[in-house]
């Protein structure tokens, strides 16, 4: 199970603007290797929508069936929230749905 957290609004290549919705997964306790306590944390992905911000807002909440996958990527530069340093990074997380869920294709 995955929870709608917060909505972003983008901007695509063409000017025109469209909302993301993050996705939280379920809790996890993880063993820091610095210090052997756990806390606790959770994977989160972002997926695009055709909502408006009005539909976005009502969602904050709900659920969806499925979970976040870690997903092994080409190296990137991630910059750290609130510091000045940056990591390389070769993996992003991404929603997958339930098994059996019916899919769309987009071309």
């Amino acid at each position: 199970m995955v929870t709608i957290v917060n909505f972003n609004q983008r901007i695509n290549a063409e000017g025109k603007e469209f909302f993301t919705l993050t996705l939280q997964g379920d809790i996890e306790l993880i063993k820091s290797s610095q210090t052997g306590k756990f806390y606790a944390s959770a994977k989160k992905a972002s997926i695009t929508s055709t909502f408006d911000e009005r539909t976005c807002k009502s969602l904050l909440g709900k659920t969806l069936e499925g979970k976040i996958i870690k997903v092994e990527t080409e190296p990137y530069v991630f910059q750290i929230p609130n510091s000045n340093e940056t990591a390389t990074l070769n993996h992003k997380y991404e929603y997958q749905p339930m098994q059996g869920a019916e899919e769309a294709v987009f071309n």
